[in-house]
């Protein structure tokens, strides 16, 4: 049995012996709709049927260099030339990511600051001729052709006085670190297949299990999680949200086949948290509430060296090399792939956005709003962190963001006292030198 629309838009039903035959299958230009594509512009990508291609997302094949308009922000935008476009078009890495594939997200989504992402660990090698300028504008000229990134997990080394705890727990709401992990032999989610992201999964919830002690907890699969506990982790703020159109993962294919494969794991104190198959295979987490940045980065080290070293027991290696350290999706996440941040209250600079995202960047910080990149910032409340990840040791950029949140603070205060945002901007370059 089978049932037609009538011409009146009703469903009749008819009866037959034979099964109906299998629905075509379509061209993606048949079908027009899937994600992948900018809706309002046509930048030349073309959909051929990439093997990586998803039900609902088509990656797209670009013959010719995009032509970039002045919507482009990415450092991708500004570092594809059609000289290197036409250098690196035709390569691919072993598992099949492309100069297009790499390319898609800052073509389609406009707006990003990156603009490219890795499909595999060796992305950085076939494409580093584009990677390697849009890591050194990112990180401050970080050179990954001659320097060596530094690791430090030792968190006796970070400087946080009382005075400086004392401030920081009256603007911050609570203080949040989190890093890129990522398991060697497999593609990043970017390039990865649903087999691969599964085993990806496997091998993290069998690290996961060795995780002891304080660390200890659960693992909850997004796609089998029951609604009582769905609901507890988004009401948490736990649980990461299905991918938009405007943010990177959309459109450099990382959220393909939703949510298979994906999941949270929590300790029992919830103060450490690991999400799999996101933008990258895991993003390690630790967090607590208030300003206390020590005490959150002593837990985050903690969590990075028992994932390291459970990893290991499970028979996997974290990718990894001595020009980049911790590889990631993103070239923005690379090094240290720490991002430490504070969601902190400014009414005053909340009402001056330009001074505010003036003086972050005068300090290696970066503002996001409240529910995090290109959002609104509710109450006036934003995420501040360190906009550097590489070239730095984990301390040092800990210290960065303690340092530069401090100078935040204090040209708060100064605005909340009646200090006037052109006597601020002057101010700037001697606020910076004092670091």
């Amino acid at each position: 049995m089978s049932s037609q629309e009538s011409a009146g838009g009703t469903k009749r039903k008819i009866w037959s012996m034979d099964p109906p035959p299998p629905p075509k299958k379509r061209s993606f230009a048949e079908m027009g709709k899937k994600v992948g594509q900018n809706k309002d512009h046509d930048f030349g990508g073309r959909a051929l049927g990439d093997m990586k291609d998803s039900d609902e997302f088509a990656f797209l094949t670009y013959a010719a260099c995009p032509t970039f308009t002045k919507e482009h922000k990415s450092l991708m935008s500004k570092t594809l030339t059609p000289e290197l476009f036409e250098k690196l078009k035709n390569k691919k890495t072993s598992s099949g990511y492309t100069l297009s594939n790499c390319i898609q997200t800052g073509v389609e989504t406009p707006h990003l600051g990156v603009g490219c992402t890795a499909g595999d660990e060796e992305s950085f090698e076939v494409f580093k001729e584009l990677l390697y300028p849009v890591i050194s504008g990112w990180h401050g000229g970080y050179d990954a052709y001659t320097q060596i990134h530094p690791t430090d997990l030792e968190p006796s080394h970070v400087i946080f006085s009382d005075a400086q705890k004392a401030k920081f727990n009256a603007y911050v709401a609570s203080t949040r670190i989190r890093a890129a992990r990522n398991i060697r032999g497999y593609p990043l989610p970017a390039g990865s297949t649903p087999e691969t992201a599964a085993a990806v999964e496997g091998l993290l919830k069998k690290t996961f299990m060795g995780l002891e002690g304080d660390l200890k907890g659960k693992y909850y699969p997004l796609g089998g999680m029951s609604p009582e506990d769905e609901q507890s982790l988004q009401d948490q703020g736990f649980l990461f949200q299905k991918p938009k159109t405007t943010n990177l993962l959309t459109n450099a294919g990382a959220a393909r086949f939703w949510p298979d494969s994906r999941g949270i794991f929590h300790n029992e104190n919830k103060t450490a948290l690991c999400w799999c198959n996101e933008e990258d295979h895991c993003r390690i987490i630790s967090m607590e509430d208030g300003g206390d940045v020590k005490a959150v980065f002593a837990l985050f080290c903690a969590l990075s060296e028992a994932m390291k070293a459970s990893a290991e027991g499970a028979g996997a290696a974290l990718m990894h090399s001595p020009a980049l350290g911790y590889i990631g999706t993103c070239p923005s996440n690379l090094g240290t792939g720490m991002r430490a941040s504070v969601m902190i209250k400014l009414p005053c600079l909340n009402d001056h956005v330009a001074l505010l995202e003036q003086v972050c960047d005068a300090f290696d910080l970066q503002p996001r709003g409240s529910a995090g990149e290109h959002s609104a910032a509710v109450g006036a409340k934003w995420d501040v962190s360190n906009k550097q990840r590489i070239g730095f040791s984990e301390v040092q950029l800990a210290q960065k963001m303690i340092d530069g949140v401090s100078k935040v603070i204090e040209i708060e205060e100064k605005l909340a006292a009646g200090a006037s945002v052109e006597s601020i901007e002057t101010s700037l370059g001697a606020l910076r030198s004092s670091l």
